[in-house]
Formats: structure tokens, sequence, C-alpha cells
């Protein structure tokens, strides 16, 4: 059956990003209309939510498929189901840092060890990063393991004309594992960084290919460094746009729930995954599809350009 019970409510969550759905029931095959209206929400508010909704991975993947084409992650953990390659599980990711060698807690702390290095876009460093992602939530803890997401075209918006003018020029070469603080001595995850290592030169600013909007293209998981300027100068700036980019008045915080699902579009947002729940004695179990992206286009029209890694639409 196609129809819905009730009319789409979309209700804001915040002044510039997020919005709550409610009475569409996303188990079901959603009409048309229903996923115009979705569409329109997503775009306007950048990340929307819904609750209680009753998912399997066949229905995640067939509501996916109304907005885009799913990718299928050429690496997943071993809790993402085999017979579904386009469905991701993660479990707070607990099993990655015991892939090289070190407790997940020191892991996370050689990743994000400033305060601005967690939030990023879903593989940022790709020459065309996924269109967006839809997270749902099985398991979660009784408090703590929030998500958070940063409006990228209101941060843009938010910057005076001069600074707009200036950044409109710039670009960025964005690439996986900047940042991250070795171990002594020999290192598995600096060795796995370099057998995959993927980097893109991206305008600093891009537009959106849907709606036009301007947006501040920057990151602290990804972001080398701005090019044609010195590293001082380059630090400088990053440091600069990327707290732009995150003051609070632009974010939005998710408290999940089980049945939960966030639907963010990539393009237009960074998020911060939550760093509290190895405080938690409680899983949290997470089932994430991301859909095909573009190549990012600068305010000149100029594309972005793969300098490492795989070419577009290849995972």
């Amino acid at each position: 059956m196609t129809d819905q019970v009730a009319p789409l409510d979309v209700r804001p969550a915040a002044g510039h990003i997020g919005a709550e759905i409610s009475g569409v029931d996303l188990a079901r095959e959603v009409p048309d209309e229903v996923v115009a209206a979705i569409r329109a929400a997503l775009l306007r508010w950048k990340v929307v939510f819904f609750r209680g909704q009753q998912w399997d991975h066949a229905a995640h993947l067939a509501f996916a498929r109304r907005f885009g084409e799913p990718v299928r992650p050429a690496s997943r953990g071993s809790a993402s189901p085999r017979d579904v390659p386009e469905i991701e599980t993660t479990a707070d990711r607990l099993e990655l840092g015991g892939r090289y060698g070190m407790e997940h807690e020191e892991w996370l702390r050689r990743r994000r060890h400033t305060l601005l290095r967690g939030w990023h876009c879903d593989h940022g460093a790709r020459v065309d990063p996924p269109a967006a992602t839809i997270l749902r939530a099985e398991t979660v803890p009784p408090y703590g393991g929030d998500t958070t997401w940063s409006n990228l075209a209101a941060a843009y918006a938010g910057l005076s004309a001069p600074v707009r003018a200036f950044v409109d020029g710039l670009r960025a070469e964005h690439r996986l594992g900047v940042g991250y603080q070795p171990r002594p001595g020999d290192d598995a995850y600096v060795r796995h960084l370099l057998d995959r290592q993927t980097a893109t030169d991206h305008p600093l600013v891009r537009v959106h290919p849907e709606t036009g909007e301007r947006v501040l293209f920057v990151n602290g998981y990804y972001v080398e460094q701005i090019l044609g300027v010195s590293r001082p100068e380059s630090r400088a700036l990053l440091d600069m746009l990327l707290e732009q980019a995150v003051r609070p008045e632009y974010t939005v915080r998710f408290r999940w729930e089980p049945g939960s699902v966030a639907f963010w579009d990539n393009r237009a947002t960074v998020h911060l995954a939550p760093a509290d729940t190895d405080r938690v004695d409680h899983p949290r179990v997470m089932h994430r599809v991301m859909l095909a992206g573009d190549v990012p286009v600068g305010v000149d029209g100029r594309p972005s350009v793969p300098l490492a890694g795989c070419a577009p639409g290849q995972w």
C-alpha cells in the first residue's frame, strides 16, 4: 500500500538547521509527493529527523534509493551485513582501534587531538563525496551518544562580505588522515593510510548543485591546507573558517532513540559524532547508507581535482 495515514509535518528543530518530520511510515512504500516533500525539507533544513521507524535493512535501502544511488563502500566493519553491501553497521566503531594494535580510546585520541578535529562530512577527501547520508539507530545508550550537525551554507552567509569575496577564489587540499598523531615506531594505522591514500583539490567554497547556495566547504577532519598561501597563513585562515563553520547558532544536536533516523545533506553540512559513549556501558548500534555524490564545483566553475585515490564513482 502507498497511502500514508497523515500529512507530512515538518517542525524545525533549530534556527538554521534541522527539522523533525512526522506523519510518514518509512517502512511502507512512500508516495512520490511525500518523497518530494522530504527532499524539499532536506534542502531547506540540511538534516531531517524521523522518530519511531520500524526499519529493516531492506526498507532502509529501498527508502534510500528513492533519493539517489546508494554506494557500496569498499571497506566495512565485521558487524555490517554481508548480504547488503550498501549498508554499514557500527557499534561505536569500537573494533577499529583494535585493527591497528591500540585500544579504541587511544586510536580516537590520536585522530581527534584538537577541539575541531572531529567535525567532518562523510568521505570528504574523495573527489566525489557522498551527496547524502541516511543513518538509523537500532540500539542506543540510555544517555550520551548524541550527534551534532552544522549548516555550512549559513556559515558562509554569516561571513562578512570582504571575507566571502576572498574565500570565493581559494581552494584547499583535503586528505585522508590529516593531523593523525602516529605512535612511536611502527604504526599500523599509518600504513593503512598510506595504502589507501585519498586526496583532492576542492574549492574552499562550493556551489550546491540543487539549491545554488554557496557552501563553506571546510571541516576539521580532512582539510590539509589552503592552497596558494603559506603554511602559517593557511593555519590561521583554517582556524578562523572552522570556528565560523561550527558556531553554535549554525548547529543542531540530536538525541537518538531506537528507531530514530537522521537524513542529512552531506554537501552542505559537517557533523560531529559522539565521543562520550565509552563512558556508558551500553551498546550503540547504527546502520548507515550513503548516496553517490557529484564532483564539487567552485564559484568560478572549476570542479574538484583528484590528487590521489579513486576516480569519481569508484569505491
